[in-house]
């Protein structure tokens, strides 16, 4: 768990728009070892999303530019290597499952032939072989009858069993890193707790590195050893996943927390109204000198809106990018 397979510094990702520039991601670094699972958490829009794309380096261009910084995976920067390097790494090193499989998987082409393809492209199989593969594969990740399901089509499938084919085609390469983003989105929590498991199995079996990108924290609590968490295309703190979720330090991540609906959280009416983070998301194009989180912090003072924040060690193991650190007083006096 010591050395590290992925290792970002300063990533930086534009979106070139008619009403301005949009950075996506502005500055994002962390590393993930061997065999360890890391959650990257955030409301929608944060770039959580954009930085899973940037590692496999599937920015759409135009609009979409890797700017700046290093992706290093096993000592190698992804973002210097040629374009048939790159495809060598993709799906057989590096996997990646999307947010939605009906949109992702190929509507005209039957199920058996996209799993198997990439023993097909990474490992020169047979089609014949790759399709045996292929259907032990389906079974592993309990579709029944797996080997009659080959020739079906994904509008043929449930949601949960395209959710299992994606994973089948993500992992039949063995890849050392699986990105996983929003895996379990649009999937009820009992198909949802199913995926779970698989993946924990999977991660068990094949010491798969998994980067789990979502705006569940509920899953990141099954799942993650080690939690990240971005607001606005930065890392506003990270630490490990019991730290996170017993000590919080960014009153972001707090406010994340206390909107999560709890179990007996009921008022004498039957219902109790979920805490809210008030205001929106800043935009992308939006020049911000300060804390970006600053207009919609109870806790805001003056430095918070004038000078941008650096991430200050909370805790060992714990980073939090908040004035809050330099001034604990001021915590207290707005309450």
């Amino acid at each position: 768990m010591n050395d590290k397979l992925l290792d970002i510094e300063e990533l930086r990702v534009n979106f070139h728009l008619p009403e301005g520039i949009a950075r996506a991601v502005d500055g994002v670094s962390f590393d993930l070892a061997a065999g360890e699972t890391l959650g990257l958490v955030g409301e929608s829009g944060c770039g959580k999303s954009v930085t899973a794309l940037s590692i496999l380096r599937l920015i759409p261009s135009p609009p979409g530019r890797i700017e700046s910084g290093r992706i290093q995976f096993e000592n190698q920067d992804l973002l210097e290597l040629g374009t048939d390097k790159l495809r060598r790494i993709r799906g057989h090193d590096i996997s990646m499952i999307f947010q939605e499989p009906m949109t992702s998987l190929n509507p005209v082409l039957p199920i058996g032939r996209q799993v198997a393809e990439p023993l097909i492209v990474h490992k020169g199989l047979s089609k014949s072989d790759a399709l045996a593969e292929a259907a032990a594969w389906l079974e592993h990740v309990k579709i029944p009858a797996a080997s009659n399901r080959l020739g079906d089509y994904p509008h043929q499938l449930s949601g949960g069993m395209r959710q299992r084919v994606m994973i089948a085609m993500a992992m039949i390469c063995r890849p050392k890193l699986l990105i996983a983003d929003e895996p379990t989105t649009a999937l009820d929590v009992t198909i949802q707790a199913q995926i779970l498991a698989l993946m924990l199995e999977l991660k068990a079996e094949l010491n798969t590195s998994f980067l789990l990108i979502t705006h569940d924290l509920g899953v990141v609590a099954q799942i993650a050893s080690r939690v990240l968490v971005m607001y606005a295309g930065q890392i506003v703190e990270e630490g490990r996943m019991a730290d996170i979720f017993d000590q919080p330090f960014h009153p972001y991540t707090q406010g994340l927390l206390k909107s999560m609906p709890r179990l007996g959280d009921r008022s004498a009416g039957g219902a109790t109204r979920l805490n809210e983070i008030t205001g929106t998301v800043p935009s992308a194009t939006q020049r911000i000198h300060g804390c970006k989180f600053a207009d919609r912090c109870a806790h805001a003072f003056e430095r918070c809106k004038e000078q941008h924040p650096d991430l200050f060690q909370i805790r060992q193991g714990q980073r939090a990018r908040c004035w809050l650190k330099r001034h604990p007083e001021r915590r207290t006096q707005s309450g």
